[in-house]
């Protein structure tokens, strides 16, 4: 290896510029694939929808044996069914909260906060919304790329109303 190949091949590489314009935002499990369907967003798709059913079937199956581990435990009648109908309104909410929120972002003094022990609760719900969605879309893909496409025209707006260099202007001439 030659002193200039050497060289080359130890100097550090220049930082790459940022590209001009909006940046995508990444989206769990797609990253920024979900904007031109590449780097086996199919595939991913078809994987988080397999694999939030199973996590649902799973959890179902859990919560089957907590039932079971109460009627064996002989608890009575109305605690077992106050478990199943706190467990079913839990998971209804948590399925109408998580699809809500792939359409709009939570306002920024919502009360998503105080719900995140009753999504935990109804997670089932969560992962049910996460399969239906991921079957036609990512999860949040419609409303990243609404915010994503807005921000690209606004961008290519103001970019279209510069002519150049302002102060390369001519001055028009005064009449005396």
């Amino acid at each position: 290896m030659s002193e200039e190949q050497r060289d080359q091949s130890q100097s550090p590489a220049a930082p790459a510029e940022p590209p001009a314009g909006p940046q995508p935002e990444p989206i769990r499990f797609f990253g920024t694939s979900w904007v031109d369907h590449t780097d086996g967003y199919a595939l991913r798709r078809a994987a988080l929808a397999a694999g939030s059913l199973v996590g649902a079937a799973a959890g179902a199956y859990l919560l089957r044996l907590a039932y079971e581990g109460l009627e064996i435990g002989n608890v009575g009648p109305f605690l077992s069914i106050s478990v199943i109908v706190l467990f079913a309104i839990a998971t209804a909410i948590a399925f109408a909260k998580t699809w809500e929120s792939f359409g709009r972002r939570p306002a920024p003094s919502s009360d998503e906060a105080a719900l995140k022990g009753l999504k935990a609760i109804g997670f089932i719900g969560s992962l049910l919304a996460y399969f239906l969605r991921s079957l036609t879309e990512a999860p949040g893909e419609k409303l990243h790329r609404t915010e994503y496409e807005r921000a690209a025209a606004e961008y290519e707006r103001r970019r279209s109303t510069r002519t150049g260099n302002p102060a390369a202007r001519r001055r028009p001439k005064r009449k005396k």
